[in-house]
């Protein structure tokens, strides 16, 4: 069930993420897409850690767990800039984050990876 809710919204990161780079900036659009964006990314973040990997650094925990605290990190940040008015930060952060997800992704889909094996077979 952790791997579903996981895959879910690591769609939706990559879906809002896209759309979040072409659409215009500071609308009430942006804002709503942001904001279900910010926890989508968070559920994939924190669901991570319950998906063991195929590099088993400490306690079946590996690199692309270090990218899940690292994108926790964006998050917080983004936002702060964000509230602040640091679009600089909050762009910064969000764009850092979004790549994370993406090279995250990338790398799910190596071979032996549970991501490969469910769509590759």
């Amino acid at each position: 069930m952790h791997i579903s809710i996981h895959l879910v919204a690591a769609f939706w990161v990559l879906t809002a993420g896209t759309a979040q780079l072409v659409l215009q900036k500071g609308t009430l659009a942006h804002r709503a897409v942001g904001w279900s964006w910010m926890l989508a990314i968070l559920v994939v973040a924190v669901s991570s850690f319950w998906i063991k990997g195929i590099v088993d650094w400490l306690w079946g925990y590996g690199p692309i767990h270090l990218l899940s605290i690292w994108v926790i990190f964006c998050v917080v940040f983004s936002v702060q800039g964000a509230r602040t008015g640091n679009i600089k930060r909050h762009k910064g952060f969000a764009i850092g984050a979004f790549c994370g997800a993406v090279g995250a992704g990338l790398f799910a889909l190596a071979p032996g990876r549970l991501l490969n094996q469910y769509l590759f077979g």
